[in-house]
């Protein structure tokens, strides 16, 4: 049986696949929103601030959306998300899966909300964050 958490992290991920961005009502107000690595890594706190990230990052691609590949429930407060992106930059036309194949997302969770986003366009990098194996040597979840 899926815990609340998980079902939380999955129901955002069915918007996120569909394209669309658009709701926060899974986040706390005050939540850390994290680029790990990637074009453009940073920290910003607060929905506004992470609004502002994602808008700025979705405005250089089209047709963007994630694609779950497999959730890992880590313990009773995070959950990973092993996933990879597709669409396509506005300007350079390349394909996002030829920037980058595989990322992932670490979702900390308290009293049903989001309260720390972590964004990896490089999965190993979630990974050695986390202090788990590297994905060659082991069953991720």
């Amino acid at each position: 049986m899926a815990s609340a958490n998980l079902d939380l992290v999955r129901s955002i991920y069915a918007d996120w696949e569909r394209g669309d961005y658009s709701s926060a009502q899974w986040a706390h107000p005050m939540i850390e929103f994290i680029w790990a690595d990637g074009p453009e890594p940073g920290e910003w706190k607060g929905l506004a601030e992470m609004a502002q990230s994602m808008r700025n990052w979705l405005s250089a691609w089209e047709e963007v959306h994630v694609e779950a590949d497999e959730y890992c429930e880590l313990d009773d407060g995070r959950v990973l998300v092993l996933a990879h992106h597709g669409g396509r930059g506005k300007t350079s036309g390349l394909e996002i899966g030829q920037a980058t194949a595989k990322n992932a997302t670490l979702f900390r969770i308290r009293g049903g909300k989001v309260t720390r986003l972590v964004l990896y366009w490089d999965r190993e990098r979630a990974f050695a964050d986390l202090g788990l194996a590297p994905e060659e040597s082991r069953d991720p979840c």
